[in-house]
């Protein structure tokens, strides 16, 4: 077999079958096929499709180009993923509270990508903390703390590494077959017993429609599904920063104001409707009410906290972090309030255009050599539906510099719509699949 012969039923509209999928992944692990032949591959795929059993050999294969993980441990191997969204930091308060209900949690989680936050970066904020852990580093930390979040090391789904950088430069991305298996390769190859998908639809989502979020969750799991994971996806909205912050270091700030002070608000309700169909599926609780309660009760009593804290100090972190998070946090030059042009409700919040004005301030990248402030971004953003006086503040900007600041304001000011009459919100937890 080669990449010709594979190809070749690509153009020519022929199912592939699972000894193509298998050698292409395989390919493109150890290089035996060129980027003009991957980005073709991509290409092919993004046009013709593959059939749910190409999916799921294709995302079987993906993950088997790797090290796949196996665990030895007296209880179930959960783990959730998010389609990305902004102020979206539930994993930071998930993977604790879900440790301190019993279940382990080796959480590959990835950067910031376009408008949205990552996880990485968000962690990465914290003074020391490492997430490149080699694989030992991770069996040893969860086992003894019960989670961890990490990248992935270089021998996790090398296929996807290679195809996802060619997808980026062959305008592919965007295919929910690649989607699928570059997700589920990943994510499968930390040997799971269940997955939880968080998936996003909104302004502030990649995937902007319920018809487009549907689709996508309901591709993940059944591919997932028939791997023998079982999972389920989550449909929650982002039509709203999940927290008022947007950053790296103003994001764990709100994440400790949960973990140690305020356990309430959307962050709270989405990390609970997640987390009790993880334990329902880990066999932890009795059903996913039961569950989310657990996860509520695992952060109101200050459980997931000292979990956290435990995490954060096992991968390098400072020990005292949960007892004194605000001294450790690094703090932006400048800090300036938007105030509102009138008076009025909040009709609209383009979470996008919020999102990517944090990466115009240093927040995100723009090219993957880039690098991050983790001190800069947006808190207090006003919420979606709220009555405001003109001069209310509808954000507080944090930047290196006044005429980064300067540019901020202007997108903060287009970003948020304020008119007549207050607008319905929609719910935030919108539909289970699978």
């Amino acid at each position: 077999m080669n990449a010709r012969v594979v190809l070749a039923k690509l153009r020519h509209r022929q199912a592939l079958s699972q000894e193509d999928l298998g050698w292409i992944a395989q390919a493109l692990a150890d290089g035996g096929i060129s980027d003009a032949q991957a980005g073709a591959f991509a290409m092919g795929i993004c046009l013709n499709g593959l059939t749910d059993e190409g999916r799921v050999a294709l995302t079987l294969a993906m993950r088997d180009s790797g090290r796949v993980l196996e665990w030895d441990l007296d209880g179930p191997v959960l783990d959730k993923h998010s389609t990305g969204g902004v102020g979206d930091c539930v994993s930071l308060i998930l993977a604790p509270a879900l440790a301190a209900c019993g279940a382990y949690v080796p959480m590959i989680s990835g950067r910031g990508l376009g408008h949205t936050g990552g996880t990485l970066d968000k962690l990465e904020a914290i003074p020391g903390l490492s997430t490149n852990l080699d694989p030992e580093q991770l069996n040893r930390i969860v086992g003894t703390v019960g989670c961890a979040i990490v990248s992935a090391s270089a021998d996790i789904a090398p296929a996807d590494k290679r195809l996802y950088a060619v997808r980026d430069v062959s305008s592919t991305v965007d295919s929910l077959d690649l989607i699928t298996a570059s997700i589920l390769s990943k994510k499968l190859a930390a040997g799971l017993d269940g997955l939880v998908l968080d998936v996003k639809v909104g302004n502030g989502a990649f995937m902007k429609s319920m018809d487009e979020a549907r689709a996508l969750a309901e591709a993940l799991t059944k591919t997932a599904n028939a791997a023998k994971c079982r999972t389920t996806a989550v449909i929650t909205d982002m039509s709203q920063p999940l927290v008022p912050s947007l950053g790296n270091a103003l994001e764990v700030a709100e994440i400790m104001r949960v973990l140690t002070d305020q356990p309430t608000g959307p962050i709270v309700e989405v990390a609970a409707s997640l987390g009790g169909v993880l334990l329902a599926n880990g066999g932890l609780s009795q059903d996913v009410q039961a569950g989310a309660d657990a996860i509520v009760t695992a952060i109101t009593s200050g459980a997931a906290a000292e979990t956290f804290g435990k995490m954060l100090a096992a991968m390098g972190g400072p020990v005292a972090f949960v007892e004194n998070w605000a001294r450790f946090l690094p703090e932006a030059n400048v800090i300036r309030e938007v105030a509102a042009p009138q008076t009025g409700h909040i009709q609209h919040i383009d979470g996008e255009a919020l999102g990517l004005a944090v990466v115009a301030l240093g927040g995100g990248r723009v090219i993957e050599s880039d690098q991050i402030n983790p001190a800069v971004g947006l808190s207090d953003v006003i919420r979606l539906g709220q009555n405001v006086a003109r001069g209310q503040t509808l954000a507080v900007i944090h930047a290196a510099r006044s005429e980064d600041a300067d540019q901020a304001a202007a997108a903060v000011r287009s970003a948020i719509r304020i008119g007549d009459g207050k607008p319905d919100v929609p719910d935030l937890i919108l539909e289970r699949v699978g």
